[in-house]
């Protein structure tokens, strides 16, 4: 019905991969958050902090996915960008929310213009 997806060459082959199973992590990490976060945080902020944490996870793995197969698109450097900011943006989040540790929160700030950053090379690339 679909057909199979053309995918440029090994590199963008590659981070396709890498966004599909990081999009995977971010469902899964959310699922956690609505089910299972309750019982080891009770603070409804962390709560609410965990949840932009997975979709903010969730939405640049999905950016990963199409920089990969979006015509015109021959660098990773938007990718490698994106999963940057997923690392210092989501990760610093989730690990908040799990130690507690507030200093986690200046390092989110980095994420998120890792964020902006890819989609201006991303606008920019095609």
């Amino acid at each position: 019905m679909f057909g199979r997806l053309r995918v440029k060459n090994m590199n963008a082959k590659l981070w396709f991969k890498i966004g599909c199973f990081s999009a995977a992590a971010a469902v899964a990490l959310g699922a956690f958050g609505a089910h299972g976060l309750q019982k080891r945080v009770s603070d409804p902020k962390l709560i609410k902090t965990w949840e932009t944490a997975a979709s903010y996870h969730l939405v640049h793995s999905l950016a990963i996915v199409a920089a990969s197969v979006a015509p015109g698109v021959s660098l990773s450097l938007p990718q490698s960008i994106f999963a940057s900011g997923i690392f210092l943006f989501s990760g610093s989040l989730y690990t908040l929310v799990l130690t507690d540790q507030k200093w986690l929160g200046a390092i989110t700030p980095f994420g998120g213009l890792s964020f902006i950053i890819g989609w201006i090379i991303l606008g920019l690339s095609i």
